[in-house]
């Protein structure tokens, strides 16, 4: 069976969306993709000639301030 989820990493562990239709110590294979940024998505549309990695930091810095 293959199941597709989302999940956060917030301190050191992966946090699902929503729980998993497995049983009780179920091994399982874990495949980690890892989403494109906001700025990684949206960046060149906007005209930015710097790298992605400075954009997303700008995004988080004004998100912060909000």
């Amino acid at each position: 069976m293959t199941l597709t989820v989302e999940a956060v990493y917030e301190n050191g562990m992966l946090k699902l969306k929503q729980p998993l239709p497995l049983r009780e110590r179920e091994k399982v294979q874990v495949t980690v993709l890892t989403q494109p940024s906001e700025a990684q998505r949206t960046y060149g549309m906007l005209g930015w000639k710097g790298a992605a990695e400075a954009f997303d930091q700008l995004l988080l810095e004004s998100e912060l301030n909000q």
